[in-house]
């Protein structure tokens, strides 16, 4: 099957390279290229692409509000780039609905990659991204003991330690690996926290893990890898379910 993409960028050159890298794959079509994110929305609606890939800075109607239309009105994915390292940029992109975000120096490799793990429903942050991501929420002072939101109560005991897992950045052989299960059902549980917490995608649901309360920054600062963040699980809950 072939996944169909629309690259946005204000700045030609590196539009057409994006497009030019895509299009030598097998697999990927660039069905419109678009100079700011009012052409971008427009292509998106006319044609029905897979993956936008948008440009955070571009005039008129910018890339993080043409991701909010996209990901509101359509079923298309989006990933976004930019030049600037900025953790303004990373929570306005992952909060309109963005599915991967990516750094413009990005290798060639890495780009066709993130078309395809986007195409395929899964989500994907640049490296460089996640670490500032999973620091930020880290060094913050640790909130006092709350409840969990009542938002989780539609989830097993399994499905809230999967979402703790994937707040963590783990993939699902990680995850699998973890709670001593297959992947296939990995993937289950995943699918269903999206579902059942009416999430796009692997993205939203760290967001969710944190704003719910399922993971809570360490009093340290330590990262999530260093200090294992708490898992609330609702009364009479048996860890082993799932």
């Amino acid at each position: 099957m072939t996944i169909r993409v629309v690259v946005a960028d204000d700045q030609e050159l590196v539009r057409s390279g994006f497009a030019l890298i895509l299009d030598a794959q097998p697999d990927i079509e660039v069905v419109a290229e678009a100079g700011d994110g009012a052409a971008a929305v427009d292509a998106v609606r006319r044609l029905a692409p897979d993956v936008a890939l948008l440009d955070i800075r571009m005039p008129g109607t910018d890339g993080i509000e043409a991701c909010r239309t996209i990901c509101t009105e359509t079923g298309c994915r989006t990933v976004m780039l930019t030049t600037f390292d900025s953790d303004e940029y990373v929570y306005e992109a992952l909060h309109a609905g963005a599915s991967g975000f990516l750094l413009k120096d990005v290798r060639r490799d890495d780009l066709v990659h993130a078309v395809r793990v986007v195409a395929a429903g899964d989500s994907l942050l640049a490296p460089s991204v996640a670490r500032r991501l999973i620091a930020d929420y880290t060094s913050r002072p640790a909130a006092p003991a709350a409840p969990p939101s009542a938002r989780l109560d539609v989830l097993t005991a399994r499905e809230r330690e999967t979402l703790l897992h994937l707040a963590h950045g783990l993939s699902n052989a990680e995850i699998a690996a973890a709670l001593v299960v297959s992947e296939h059902t990995v993937k289950t549980h995943v699918g269903n926290v999206l579902s059942k917490l009416g999430l796009r995608d692997r993205i939203q649901a760290v967001i969710c893990a944190y704003e719910c309360g399922v993971v809570t920054p360490s009093p340290e600062g330590r990262s999530p890898a260093a200090s294992p963040a708490r898992v609330r699980r609702a009364p009479g809950e048996d860890r082993s379910a799932g």
